[in-house]
Formats: structure tokens, sequence, C-alpha cells
């Protein structure tokens, strides 16, 4: 039996989903290129196709291995890092062996509850609940406020006003993370014997994000050569302003770093999202 078309639920708890973890993890936005060879993935790409194509379950969890864990000799749970996030199927290509290229892309950060291993179907499964990022929530809080208590002409609250200034504030933050970030890439590319090929290519993604917070936060998340315990700090945080606040010191550390050791902890390939195999 393949997977349902509607969410599964365990005990009324939270909602059951494939689960592919990987040696890193994955962030809203960015795009992850999969070769798929196992039987079992094979079974959940499968499993995947077979969904109706314009609906929203052909996704996967996706979440990081504690380093120095294999998942299969000890409990998946204890192996695995707690938050994760989807991976939507955005292109598949058959393979003449039966396997799959495929490309997803990040999607809902979730919060792993419990981890079911079992024979049908063979890959494993997650319980999961998802998480909210915090602005959009007080936001949404916001419009329906102004709705119920605005009215036109009037003078803007007090509330009004913060909101405006909080705004504010998060802008000249996200704009200082992406000075920071556009140093650190220049930095690592000059270390990098002159990959300036993966330089403009961050360029790129940088200009294509520079207008979002969110967006901006998610890119450098996923893009700085951090640990993996840095990367699943910003992960796990909800809010933008705090990931950025985190971010910026990150970038300062990294760059004290560079700039005094005079080398890169990784290629700078990292920064262009090369094909992962499972």
């Amino acid at each position: 039996m393949g997977l349902a078309a509607g969410a599964r639920t365990l005990a009324g708890m939270g909602e059951l989903i494939p689960l592919f973890p990987l040696g890193r993890p994955l962030f809203p936005g960015a795009v992850l290129p999969l070769q798929i060879f196992e039987p079992r993935y094979r079974r959940l790409i499968r499993d995947l196709m077979a969904l109706p194509e314009h609906g929203d379950r052909r996704f996967f969890g996706v979440v990081a291995i504690r380093q120095g864990w294999e998942v299969e000799r000890v409990a998946p749970a204890a192996a695995l890092y707690d938050i994760g996030c989807t991976a939507r199927l955005r292109r598949v290509q058959a393979q003449p062996d039966g396997g799959f290229r495929v490309v997803t892309v990040g999607g809902e950060r979730f919060r792993l509850l419990d981890v079911v291993v079992g024979e049908e179907p063979p890959y494993l499964q997650a319980e999961v609940e998802w998480l909210a990022e915090e602005e959009a929530a007080e936001e949404a809080a916001g419009d329906v406020a102004s709705v119920a208590d605005g009215s036109a002409g009037a003078l803007p609250s007090v509330d009004d006003l913060a909101t405006e200034v909080a705004r504010g504030s998060l802008d000249v933050l996200a704009r200082g993370v992406g000075d920071l970030f556009t140093r650190y890439v220049a930095e690592v590319a000059d270390l990098g014997a002159g990959a300036t090929g993966d330089e403009a290519e961050a360029a790129v993604r940088l200009a294509a994000a520079a207008d979002d917070p969110s967006a901006l936060s998610w890119l450098v998340a996923s893009s700085a050569l951090l640990t993996t315990e840095d990367r699943q700090a910003l992960l796990a945080e909800s809010a933008t302003r705090r990931r950025l606040a985190v971010e910026s010191r990150l970038l300062r550390r990294e760059l004290t770093l560079l700039q005094t050791l005079g080398a890169v902890p990784a290629p700078l390939q990292q920064f262009t999202s090369p094909m992962t195999v499972n």
C-alpha cells in the first residue's frame, strides 16, 4: 500500500509523512537535487508520483542525520535532529536502471515527534507537527485587527507606529546581513582559487532575495559554509528577525576566521546546490 492522498495521523497526534534522512538540513526555498537509487526510496518516489499531480501531497520530509550516527544501527529518532523541512517534488526524471533524478524545493518546517519503521511501506515515516513563522502569524493578527478596528482617515495608533518602526528595523537588519553575506562570498571566492562563477551565482541569488528578509535569511542559512549545528539552530528559529540577528553574528565570526586563517572550510561549490545522492 502506498501513500494516502490525504494527511494521515497517529493516535490523533502529529501528521504522518514520508521521511528522507540526509547529511545536512534543507531550508525553505532551497533547491535540492537528488539521485535516487536505493529500492526503498525508488518506492517512495513512485508512491509520490501516484498522487494527484496538482495536489499538495507530493513531498517528503528531510531531516539531518546527527554526525557520527548511523540511522540503521540505532533508534532512528535518536540518530536524527528534531527539526526538518519538507522537500516538494518539482521535477522527476526516470533512469534506465529504475532509479530517478529528482529536483525538489524546500517547503514547510516541522518538528519530528516520532519515527515509524515498517516493512510496508519500506521507507521511514515520521510523525510531525508543523512549525509556523512567527512574523507571519503576527502580521495576520495585525491585519485582522486593522479590519475590525480601523476606519477611513483615522490617525495611526501607537501600535501602528510601533509596527512600522519594527518593520523598518527589520529592513535595516536584512540590509546589514546582505552586505555581510556579499563580503563573505567575495572572501571565500578570493580564497577559492578564482571560483568566480560560484561568486556570480551567489550574487544573483542574493539579488533575488534582497527585498524579502525571510527569503534572505533562508538563503544565507543554506549557502554559508556553516556547521550542521549552526544550520540546525537557524532552521529551528521561527522568527526572521532573530534568525537574521544570529546570521549577522555568524557571518562576522566566519569573516574573522577566513581573514585570520586564510583558508575556506569547504569547497565554494557548496554555494550552488550540488547533486546529492541518497
